[in-house]
């Protein structure tokens, strides 16, 4: 395959991967897909970063993706999992909101994704959705093709509605809890996946997580308002002494970890721990594993997570590049390669760091600062570091009174590399 270079600037931004290319080194298949089966949203979150931020690509793609798009797609992912004898895939049915395609749309993209690719492949399929329309059709659709449902929800009333409103301003609380209702009726209650929350340090941390406690999710899945170098995010800035998102999180993880039974799963703590254990992480947010996400826009395009449109326009596009499977030349693009380097795309002062096999530099979109890339500590570097020493100083705590109880021979500090 031709050398592909993308219009991006890499080789200033101090990356040179026909070196790589040269040396050897082969990209990953894509695994995950996330595939936008509708552009637009009901709400109109303040922190959004597709609509709000840089990257503003949404206007001008269609508002739903056609039938003919999405069975393309399928065909596109069935193709690269055979090809490459892929074990599984995920495929998440994402927006936007997912749910304004209408029921009929949702039962024709779960059917076709099941018959297509269920043959030839394990499929984990997924809806990532506000809420808002989950009704008892959505939800016996979702029955019949086997998806699991996450839900987006920011705390109680106050906390999440605080962001998470309308176009109009009233906020979506009341909505949100009347379709999590519905979808925990033990008829239906197999589908939840969990909540999806996005950290606002000037709400309580303790009553945020309650709240969510309250609807018994399988899982947390805390994110970072998203923001870099250029554009900080809320209440964060550049000062770096300053730890508001890490003093919030350790605040959570205690009242988590000191339960006396476990309530639910936390994906950034439990891949914090499983990191510093020697194990993987199963979100692209820490760690140093290879990221294997692809995103289909509803006009059939390929791009990198949506996260990255944060950054700047254009920044998670993936050019269209000849003839072939789209997600075989992807694969080597600059912007997807840049991602799956683990150590070696990182800034000199990550390299210096005592955690950098955990925090594996942070969310990619965070690096970013104009003019220099994405070579760069994340903009929460100093959260991050907070964050991960507690939790790093609560289990080694725990191992050594079970070390000294029963000798094992875990070394907690081999693992994490400090």
């Amino acid at each position: 395959m031709e050398q592909i270079i993308s219009e991006l600037p890499w080789r200033d931004w101090g990356l040179d991967f026909a070196v790589l290319r040269r040396g050897g080194w082969r990209p990953q298949p894509f695994n995950e897909f996330i595939v936008k089966v509708h552009g637009h949203c009901n709400l109109a979150c303040d922190y959004c970063y597709v609509y709000e931020m840089a990257d503003q690509s949404w206007r001008a793609k269609p508002k739903g993706m056609s039938r003919s798009i999405f069975r393309e797609s399928c065909e596109m992912i069935k193709d690269h999992a055979v090809g490459y004898a892929l074990p599984a895939v995920n495929l998440v049915l994402h927006g936007g909101e997912p749910l304004l395609v209408g029921t009929a749309e949702l039962e024709y993209f779960a059917r076709t994704a099941r018959e297509l690719l269920d043959p030839v492949v394990r499929l984990r399929l997924g809806l990532q959705t506000n809420g808002v329309l989950i009704d008892e059709d959505v939800l016996r659709i979702c029955e019949r093709w086997n998806i699991k449902i996450g839900v987006s929800l920011d705390g109680g009333a106050p906390e999440h509605d605080r962001h998470r409103v309308d176009p109009a301003g009233r906020g979506s609380h009341a909505r949100v809890v009347a379709g999590l209702e519905q979808l925990l009726n033990p008829r239906h209650r197999d589908r939840f996946s969990g909540l999806l929350c996005t950290v606002d340090v000037n709400n309580d941390p303790i009553r945020t997580y309650e709240s969510m406690l309250l609807f018994e999710p399988p899982l947390v899945d805390f994110t970072l308002p998203h923001g870099n170098w250029t554009t900080p995010p809320p209440e964060r800035g550049l000062d770096q002494t300053r730890t508001p998102y890490g003093d919030w999180l350790i605040a959570v993880f205690d009242r988590w970890y000191d339960a006396p039974e476990r309530e639910t799963g936390v994906r950034l703590f439990g891949d914090i721990v499983d990191l510093l254990l020697g194990g993987r992480a199963t979100s692209e947010l820490l760690g140093l594993g290879p990221i294997r996400l692809a995103v289909v826009e509803t006009d059939g395009s390929l791009e990198q997570a949506d996260d990255l449109k944060s950054a700047f326009d254009g920044a998670a596009r993936i050019p269209e590049r000849g003839e072939g499977n789209p997600l075989d030349m992807a694969m080597w693009e600059p912007s997807v390669m840049a991602r799956q380097i683990g150590s070696t795309a990182l800034s000199a002062t990550c390299l210096e760091c005592r955690v950098q096999n955990v925090c594996g530099g942070g969310n990619y979109a965070h690096r970013f600062r104009a003019g220099e890339g994405f070579r760069n500590p994340s903009v929460y570097c100093a959260d991050l570091q907070k964050l991960i020493t507690h939790i790093e100083s609560r289990v080694r705590t725990e191992l050594d009174t079970a070390r000294t109880a029963v000798p094992v021979s875990t070394d907690l500090g081999t693992s994490a590399g400090v």
